[in-house]
């Protein structure tokens, strides 16, 4: 008896000492979350410094809580576009920030409208006679599409920049499936739909290629515009086209190569940069030398919060992947997207809506979802205008057709109105290791689609023409919006994607501009004066882990610097990893019928995404053991 009362009083502690433990974790990380909380009443006289070590992105991803605390790779961090740009605005005016620091290091990119919009508020800041100076080891096209717009250009003389344009190599799986006897099932409309084509082919198709070439041919002239623009006596032409002979020129010294044509004013550590900039921002005395008077962004961005005054203007953000039923931020899940705004025109007393696209698009029932969400606000005869940010594509687009009026960017990437689905079976795959299936059926469509038997002839064209339904669906809603025939929009669909300048000249968006202008034009059509509005911005709020992990995690003090160019190639294999195996995941998960972008994704942020990243961690976690 003793004996058992003995183990009881064991088990009992151990019980206690787990649960003391979970409770000195729980407030420990409590206590560090709060003490990374931005606090506005820090902000003094010194530097802004806007470390972006991470991507541009519409609306970050929400955090994983879970997932935090659960090892594998970090997620690599986002900064929302519209506080990147109010930062720059506010500082642009305020005394107490006499430099902005652009640490370009950790850069990731953007779309190619985001980085416009960005380095056009930094221009704005340099405008103003405030020093604006940008730090690298090497820039990239985007980060460099940003330093650009800076008084001063900085970089390490260990590192370089070589600028490599828009365009590159994309996966195809088609012999790996063979291989693997995996049978992809193709339903298609639209002679341009590339998104099934790495399931289906070993290469590009000639369509594709052609709409490829046409798409990044007019961003990357709009990039070297730009360039030109913002630092006129560069000589980028040379390093574009023909940088072996410039890097053999300099004896392979990329950097002084860099400074030679005026792409860089000043090869220099980070120390001499930081004093550089402690001559201007001051420092603190008694610190090592180097350091100067920092103003950090988030604490910034925490004290200057979005106006709240005046008649409201909803904001409805569509941003990422559309998939069906809930998500959180940074994929447009349809019922979260749809609920948002309901419980906005419920609640907010709004005078007019913006809905805001920045996706490659992804289901079309959840774009029908949105869409008729939308349709709500014009039954309360509210003005409702779309502000398309750096893609809005596909279903991007399907949900676009809601706006009464379309605003976009000349570097926005849209159209590819066309849809598909895409159904894999494995009969041949279990074949291979002896499995077969049998079975009776009572009709062509018994245990159809079969997943272990494979389709029938009969599946295949119901599942086609169900295709082609939705196919129409889309011309029809298209035709609608845009006061278009239906063959008119079937000339200009098939799936192909356009830059924004070229679908202005098609009627596919009626103006340029930004989320304000956009904005602003929705106060006017409401007859409200624009200076006396504000936006609410219609989302679904992070839960209280994910702010947790938000705050704890990700501080600026804790960014890595991106490394010389054989560096940023070591992340180019663990990116071209990830994406491999988030590709195969999307083949066997890939619901309901699909209106999504292929060509969109080469134009984005160059890093994997956070679920694709998890999946690489468990893959390699489990065979490398």
């Amino acid at each position: 008896m003793k004996l058992v009362r003995g183990a009881w009083k064991i088990l009992v502690g151990i019980k206690d000492a787990l649960v003391l433990a979970a409770m000195l974790l729980f407030f420990g990380l409590l206590f560090a979350a709060l003490a990374a909380k931005p606090s506005p009443a820090t902000i003094r006289d010194g530097a802004l410094v806007l470390a972006l070590s991470g991507s541009i992105v519409e609306q970050p991803t929400e955090a994983d809580g879970f997932a935090a605390f659960a090892g594998g790779s970090a997620p690599v961090k986002e900064f929302r576009l519209r506080d990147v740009v109010r930062v720059l605005d506010k500082a642009k005016d305020d005394d107490r920030v006499k430099v902005v620091v652009l640490d370009l290091d950790s850069f990731t990119g953007g779309y190619p409208a985001a980085l416009n919009e960005v380095a056009d508020a930094v221009r704005r800041v340099r405008d103003s006679k405030k020093p604006v100076l940008a730090y690298a080891t090497g820039y990239t096209d985007s980060g460099y599409r940003l330093a650009a717009n800076a008084s001063e250009i900085w970089m390490n003389p260990m590192g370089g920049t070589l600028f490599t344009g828009p365009g590159g190599s994309q996966l195809y799986y088609k012999g790996l499936i063979d291989r693997l006897g995996v049978n992809a099932h193709i339903y298609r409309v639209g002679k341009y739909k590339s998104f099934v084509e790495p399931y289906t082919r070993s290469d590009q198709s000639p369509e594709a290629k052609e709409a490829s070439q046409a798409l990044y041919g007019v961003i990357f002239d709009q990039w070297k515009q730009a360039i030109a623009k913002a630092r006129p006596k560069a000589k980028i032409d040379a390093l574009l086209m023909t940088p072996d002979a410039v890097v053999t020129a300099a004896q392979g010294d990329i950097a002084k190569a860099n400074l030679d044509a005026g792409i860089v004013d000043k090869l220099a550590t980070r120390i001499d940069f930081d004093k550089r900039v402690g001559e201007i921002a001051g420092t603190d005395t008694g610190k090592i030398a180097g350091n100067f008077r920092t103003i950090k962004y988030d604490n910034y961005l925490a004290a200057n919060p979005l106006p709240s005054g005046g008649d409201a203007i909803g904001v409805l953000t569509v941003a990422g992947e559309i998939v069906d039923g809930k998500a959180n931020a940074g994929t447009a899940g349809g019922d979260t997207i749809a609920k948002a705004l309901l419980d906005g025109l419920a609640k907010k007393s709004l005078k007019a809506l913006v809905v805001r696209v920045d996706s490659p698009g992804g289901s079309a029932l959840a774009s029908e979802t949105i869409r008729r969400a939308i349709l709500e606000a014009k039954a309360q005869k509210l003005p409702v205008v779309v502000s398309m940010g750096s893609v809005a594509a596909s279903g991007g687009y399907w949900v676009a057709t809601a706006g009464d009026t379309i605003f976009a960017e000349p570097t926005t990437i849209t159209g590819s109105i066309g849809i598909f689905g895409i159904i894999p079976t494995f009969e041949n795959t279990l074949a291979k290791i002896g499995v077969t299936s049998d079975g009776v059926r009572t009709t062509p469509m018994s245990g159809q689609p079969d997943i272990v038997g494979g389709t029938t002839p009969e599946t295949d064209r119901v599942l086609q023409a169900g295709i082609e339904n939705g196919y129409r669906q889309f011309l029809g809603r298209v035709a609608g919006a845009r006061k278009m025939s239906v063959e008119r929009v079937d000339e200009i669909a098939q799936g192909r994607v356009w830059d924004g300048g070229t679908a202005h000249q098609l009627h596919l968006v009626d103006r340029f501009g930004t989320l304000q202008d956009a904005i602003d034009f929705a106060a006017k059509q409401a007859k409200l004066d624009p200076a006396k509005v504000h936006a609410v911005y219609l989302e679904k709020e992070p839960g209280w882990l994910s702010k947790l992990v938000a705050n704890w995690g990700g501080g600026e003090d804790e960014d890595e610097a991106d490394g010389d160019v054989f560096a940023r190639i070591g992340a180019d294999r663990q990116a071209v990893l990830a994406r491999a195996l988030g590709d195969m995941r999307r083949l066997t998960r890939t619901s309901s019928i699909q209106a999504r972008c292929l060509e969109c994704v080469g134009m984005g942020p160059a890093s994997p995404s956070r679920d694709d990243l998890r999946l690489m961690d468990i893959l390699l976690a489990r065979f490398t053991k």
